[in-house]
């Protein structure tokens, strides 16, 4: 495992489409294991897609839980390989940040429910049934492997906001 620098807007690999994985090996499994290590080194931070590490793959890693005050009935730790976007319904508006566009925070349109389906670091298919912010987690890291970030959500110039403040060590912010 190894803690890794978040690549930050404009790099090209940020806005490109990340391509499948495919079977899961070492290599996978190793990349699993950096971005879980990476977002839970990063202060504020429950997701993280490997392109946010240099990586032009659909992999990411999730964790709601380490949240001040987690939402209920959260999946705790989730990583997947290949993940899809099964179901989508509901809607809300609300902030969102995020670690390849540190300096902003955007209020952004998602669904307040979804279901996504992947490949585990061990090779085994997960369906994963999730609401509100654990939700928009799951939109916001499907996003980034399709080359998406939140400045391409907003609606407005004015949904874009100077962030406040920096997370320090410990602390979450949305």
């Amino acid at each position: 495992m190894t803690v890794r620098s978040v690549v930050h807007y404009p790099a090209r690999v940020l806005k490109g489409l990340a391509g499948p994985v495919g079977a899961i090996g070492d290599a996978e499994r190793r990349l699993a294991a950096d971005l879980v290590e990476t977002m839970y080194d990063s202060p504020g931070c429950v997701g993280l897609a490997a392109p946010q590490l240099g990586v032009p793959s659909r992999a990411f890693a999730l964790d709601v839980s380490v949240m001040r005050r987690p939402p209920p009935g959260n999946h705790g730790l989730v990583v997947l390989f290949d993940p899809e976007l099964v179901i989508a319904t509901g809607s809300e508006l609300a902030r969102e940040g995020c670690m390849s566009v540190p300096d902003y925070t955007c209020d952004v349109r998602r669904a307040t429910s979804v279901v996504v389906r992947g490949t585990t670091p061990e090779g085994q298919t997960r369906v994963v049934e999730a609401e509100g912010f654990e939700a928009r987690a799951f939109q916001h890291e499907l996003d980034h492997l399709d080359g998406l970030l939140v400045l391409d959500r907003v609606a407005a110039r004015a949904d874009v906001f100077p962030r406040k403040r920096r997370a320090k060590r410990g602390e979450h912010l949305k």
